[in-house]
């Protein structure tokens, strides 16, 4: 029988989505193989070596003859199966299968027309069969996609795999015209079906994106990854009243795996092979990938994103994310929305603001109010302690700074050092010294020779405006109060207020990440004196020497 008669049956004809096979009984479900194109119609319960061997003979009747074309439904019927170890072993037929029709130029090139309309047709019978197969081959595509979301992970890892790796060979081997010569093709259509398996609103793919990873190396991968992500997340609210969390973690994930390269210059690493490359391709040019970088945030960052996940891309906002926009300050509204909010959101939203500041000139309007209102008892119990004082300490470095603004700090930490634990006392107290030196004009604060005596500190700790909060009329008398200090370390550091302090500043560094932990082993460290003398004058004799009281009105008898 001709291989168009064979395809053009009715009764054999694919659904064209899930693999279903409309002749009888669907495939999913399935609990045996059923192999009527191999075998004349044999069922036969089937392990896995015999499902790999059926497989086999189906895979290799397909390529060896068009007439055999037919057993491809049999194989995507195995896809159904709700083994995993049947499901395995038909994604390996079907990954070799479509391998080798993909490298050998058996399925159609160009937009795919309706199946139906072609077999019914007047086209040949070589354009009928590429087409027919074509369409199998997305409903091969189609079920890997699903199979994201299977159980079992060795099910998602191996469909990932073979998604990735039918992208390569259609890649090399494009089903799509070009418009002209020398025009760069990639699969988009298939690729923005991987991407959007990962970006699941169901469940957590954590462990499917890290082996996505590996495929981010690929200069290719990681900027048509940006374009998908970037069209995924920008519809992310279409249609849902509330975005599921485990969609912006996937998200996150994602976009937090995405690195680009420091260095300009022509981008060559490429997944999808090319005899050569060319200057015209976007994809070869690191500016391009910034534009996609950048993009691909700025959608992200648009929505209203949950607590944790604003935590974590402000975490990496300044090291992994701001370095490699084409526009940096493009980040100024999500980072001033993030800073408004308070608490540790605010914290984090520091670092990105000062990269702004400090190299992008950001104007920020009250920046020194806000981060004086940050100052409150729980700075020195929050994770990200040791960040914002390395931060705040480079926000008071400036020497241009009003002695007001730079006093109203020294008083805030120094009244909350009066309920600060030891290991934050350490570095705070070395924090107000190093104000004092940087700005002699607050010395006034532990130095006022002809002052008047204070029979109330005039400063005010409710107020929110620093210039108005009377710091500099009054005195750091929490420094002398924690002389008394049970820790001998923090009463020798702020005893250091009691001489002339150094010029050169002391480095806070080293104190920033000081634990309690670390304080009391460093304690149980220090040796102390080998033999601790009681009594000055050695004793001579049970009752003592004879001029002692003792001795005087007590013998021994």
């Amino acid at each position: 029988m001709p291989a168009t008669e064979r395809l053009s049956c009715p009764a054999r004809r694919d659904d064209g989505g899930a693999g279903r096979d409309v002749r009888g009984a669907p495939g999913g479900g399935a609990t045996s193989l059923v192999f009527p194109a191999w075998g004349g119609g044999m069922e036969r319960d089937a392990g896995p070596g015999d499902a790999r061997r059926a497989l086999g003979h189906l895979v290799e009747a397909v390529l060896a003859s068009r007439g055999e074309a037919n057993a491809v439904f049999d194989i995507l019927a195995v896809l159904q199966s709700e083994d995993q170890e049947e499901i395995q072993e038909a994604v390996h037929a079907c990954s070799r299968l479509f391998g080798a029709l993909l490298a050998r130029g058996e399925l159609f090139v160009g937009p795919l027309p309706s199946e139906e309309m072609v077999l019914t047709g007047s086209r040949g019978a070589t354009i009928k069969y590429k087409v027919w197969m074509r369409h199998r081959y997305q409903s091969c595509c189609n079920r890997l996609g699903e199979l994201l979301a299977h159980p079992s992970f060795q099910v998602k890892e191996l469909a990932l795999s073979t998604l990735m790796k039918f992208v390569q060979l259609e890649g090399e081997h494009p089903l799509e015209q070009p418009k002209w010569e020398g025009n760069y093709l990639f699969p988009h259509q298939l690729f923005r079906l991987v991407v959007g398996g990962l970006l699941s609103p169901e469940e957590d793919r954590s462990l499917l994106l890290s082996q996505f990873r590996e495929y981010l190396e690929h200069d290719d991968i990681r900027y048509h990854t940006m374009q998908a992500a970037s069209d995924t997340v920008a519809r992310a609210t279409d249609g849902r009243p509330e975005v599921p969390l485990a969609f912006w973690n996937n998200a996150f994930m994602l976009l937090s795996s995405v690195s680009l390269p420091r260095q300009e210059g022509t981008l060559s690493s490429f997944y999808v092979k090319h005899t050569e490359l060319s200057d015209k391709w976007k994809v070869v040019h690191l500016k391009e990938h910034r534009k996609a970088f950048q993009q691909m945030w700025l959608r992200f960052l648009k929505h209203q994103l949950p607590l944790r996940v604003c935590k974590k891309v402000l975490v990496i906002m300044h090291d992994s994310i701001l370095p490699h926009l084409a526009q940096p300050s493009l980040m100024i509204d999500f980072l001033t929305r993030a800073y408004d909010i308070g608490g540790a959101v605010s914290l984090l939203a520091l670092n990105g603001l000062f990269i702004l500041i400090h190299k992008h000139n950001l104007e920020y309007p009250d920046f020194y109010r806000k981060l004086y209102g940050l100052l409150d008892p729980s700075v020195f119990h929050v994770k990200y302690r040791a960040r914002f004082f390395h931060l705040a300490d480079l926000f008071l470095s400036s020497s241009h700074l009003p002695a007001y603004l730079v006093a109203a700090f020294a008083k805030r930490l120094a009244r909350l050092a009066l309920t600060a634990p030891p290991e934050a006392l350490l570095m705070v107290l070395p924090f107000i010294c190093n104000l004092l030196r940087r700005h002699p004009a607050c010395r006034v604060l532990v130095h006022r020779p002809r002052g008047p005596e204070l029979d109330a500190d005039p400063y005010d700790p409710t107020e929110e405006d620093p210039a108005q909060s009377r710091a500099l009329e009054s005195s750091l008398w929490e420094l002398q109060a924690l002389q008394q200090h049970y820790h001998p370390e923090v009463s020798k550091a702020a005893s250091a207020i009691n001489q002339a302090l150094s010029v050169p500043e002391v480095s806070i560094a080293p104190l920033l990440e000081i634990t309690a932990f670390e304080i009391f082993e460093r304690d149980l460290k220090k040796k102390g004196p080998e033999s601790v003398p009681l009594e000055f004058i050695p004793a001579r004799g049970l009752l003592g020497r004879r001029e002692d009281l003792c001795a005087q009105h007590f013998t021994l008898s």
